[in-house]
């Protein structure tokens, strides 16, 4: 089934080299991308990011949501492929480092077998678990979405790949315990349980401030443990009322 994949795929590559879709994509998502920057970075509240930086978070997003669209029932080898031809040629205009390129979107190929609706892992284990596959799907993909800010971490602080130019081992270790404080924080965030169950408030209070951990630099990580005092003094205070009842 794979080879048979893979001999199909090699099709839409060589259609995708001779006609240069894959930088034509690159080309189209850059604009698009450039001009919702342009609109964002006009409003008040988030005129702080320039245009540029706008453009690189949108651009982001449009190729991650093609790359589990593209991903999408597809073996892995041959989703690495198709990718790689397609996507990775849009995030060499954006002058993401190559290693990068092919880490992020290959990322987001794998994570379509989670995403409903053609969520093919999790389909398979509703039929090895004898669940509803659909209820699976989305259970699979709430639980999972947070792993979706890796590749981002990978094109904002690329010392996790133990690649970039400057590469420290004390800047690889701080952006490790970012990332992983983000990657928890935005799953506590949709789990909606921490110590104890979350209000909703305070749900999106945490998906916030795991943003601040996955960006760049010890001074966003220290907002963000800032930020999330708060909630995890109330978490610990209601954790101990319900514990005191239980024990009563």
């Amino acid at each position: 089934a794979v080879g048979a994949a893979a001999a199909t795929v090699g099709i839409v590559v060589g259609v995708v080299t001779l006609t240069g879709v894959g930088f034509r994509l690159g080309y189209v998502v850059v604009q698009t991308a450039t001009d919702i920057g342009t609109l964002l970075s006009s409003l008040p509240l988030l005129g702080y990011f320039s245009v540029a930086q706008w453009a690189l978070f949108t651009s982001l997003i449009l190729i991650a949501i093609s790359c589990i669209i593209m991903g999408a029932g597809i073996p892995t080898t041959a989703t690495y492929i198709i990718l790689v031809a397609v996507a990775a040629p849009a995030l060499a205009v954006l002058n993401v480092e190559p290693i990068v390129a092919h880490f992020f979107v290959f990322y987001y190929g794998v994570l379509a077998d989670i995403t409903p609706p053609v969520a093919l892992a999790a389909y398979a284990a509703a039929g090895i678990a004898g669940s509803n596959p659909f209820k699976t799907g989305n259970t699979a993909f709430r639980l999972g979405i947070a792993k979706a800010l890796v590749p981002f971490v990978f094109v904002y602080s690329p010392a996790l790949l133990l690649i970039a130019d400057g590469f420290t081992w004390w800047l690889f270790t701080i952006t490790l315990i970012g990332a992983m404080l983000g990657i928890a924080s935005l799953g506590v965030a949709f789990s909606g349980y921490f110590i104890s169950s979350l209000q909703k408030w305070q749900r999106w209070w945490v998906a916030i401030v795991s943003f601040f951990f996955i960006a760049p630099g010890l001074a966003t990580m220290a907002i963000g443990l800032v930020l999330m005092l708060p909630i995890l003094f109330m978490q610990i205070k209601e954790f101990k009322i319900k514990t005191n009842n239980f024990i009563e």
